[in-house]
This record gives C-alpha cells, structure tokens and sequence, in this order.
C-alpha cells in the first residue's frame, strides 16, 4: 500500500529556515520515496512502512538538533495502481 503525507514543520526557533531546508534535503536523499515541496508543506510518497520508517527517523533527528519543533501531517493511503486507473 502506498503512502502520501503532507508535511510542514514549524522549528521553535529564531533561525527557522535552516532546520527546515535540512530536513527537506535528507527527506530528498532517500531514492526510495518521492518528495515534492511547496511554499508552505513538503508532500511525501512511497510504500507505507518505508515513508513512517524515514518520516519517525528524520523526525526524531529533527527534534534532536532543533529542540523544540512542531509537524503538522495529513496522511492519505492509496493503491498506486488504483490512483492511475483513476486519471
């Protein structure tokens, strides 16, 4: 089954920008999901148990390096095979 989240991440912090570019980056270094972002979320596509493996993860490393920090997701489940009949 695959996997779509929609991510924004609010650091509690002055200089909020680069916390979140770096996440964006290592989410993007990982062949295996699809990742797409806009001004305000960063959209993340893949097999379920392998975008909540890298999404706890990088969470986890997020909340490490920055301290405090707020995600907010929407998560959506859909067979890709059904999605593309759809179209």
């Amino acid at each position: 089954m695959q996997v779509m989240v929609e991510l924004s991440l609010y650091p509690l912090v002055n200089e909020y920008i680069p916390p979140i570019q770096t996440f964006i980056d290592r989410l993007n270094s990982y062949s295996e999901l699809s990742v797409s972002t806009s001004s305000t979320s960063t959209q993340v596509t893949g097999e379920y148990a392998e975008v909540m493996k890298v999404l706890g993860e990088e969470m986890q490393r997020t909340h490490e390096e920055v301290g405090q920090a707020i995600f907010v997701a929407k998560f959506l489940n859909f067979d890709a095979m059904q999605a593309r009949k759809s179209s």
